[in-house]
């Protein structure tokens, strides 16, 4: 095989790749796209205000930790682009109930809030969502053509 057709194989691999697994590990507020044991595409994530520690009720800034499954694509939300989280599962829902609270939830992997595209290498710096995961809009882009509905997410810290 010449040079050229071996590169463009190469450029052409991560396209061919097919996610199996997107991890967080929030406590290096990294992203991990995996095939297999293989890491398709690593992202800097910014997350909730207060990221350590598991989600347990609404208003807490806390990004959700466990197994989750990303359910459904948002095009038309207050961010850029979005996945949902099926942050709330039966556990985190009997875990409020027993607390009295209500668990929160519309826990997205999304791009910046609208038409504030251009703020990402400062707001990227910081955890300054609500419990979500966030990208720049050009990253979610890449995550939303690599990722498909109905893909395991798992989070931790």
């Amino acid at each position: 095989m010449n040079k050229i057709a071996w590169l463009l194989v190469f450029l052409a691999a991560p396209a061919l790749a097919e996610v199996d697994l997107v991890k967080v590990d929030k406590s290096d507020n990294r992203m991990y796209l995996l095939d297999g044991d293989n890491v398709v595409r690593e992202f800097h994530v910014a997350l909730g205000g207060s990221p350590q520690g598991h989600k347990v009720q609404e208003g807490d800034q806390r990004t959700p930790e466990g197994h989750y499954v990303l359910d459904y694509k948002k095009e038309d939300s207050v961010a850029y682009r979005s996945m949902h989280v099926s942050y709330p599962n039966e556990v985190d829902m009997a875990n409020a109930e027993r607390l009295g609270v209500s668990p929160g939830g519309f826990i997205m992997v999304h791009g910046q809030f609208n038409w504030l595209g251009w703020l990402a290498p400062i707001t990227q710096r910081f955890n300054w969502t609500n419990g979500c995961i966030a990208l720049t809009n050009s990253e979610m882009d890449e995550f939303m053509e690599l990722v498909k509905v109905g893909t395991p997410i798992h989070i931790e810290w």
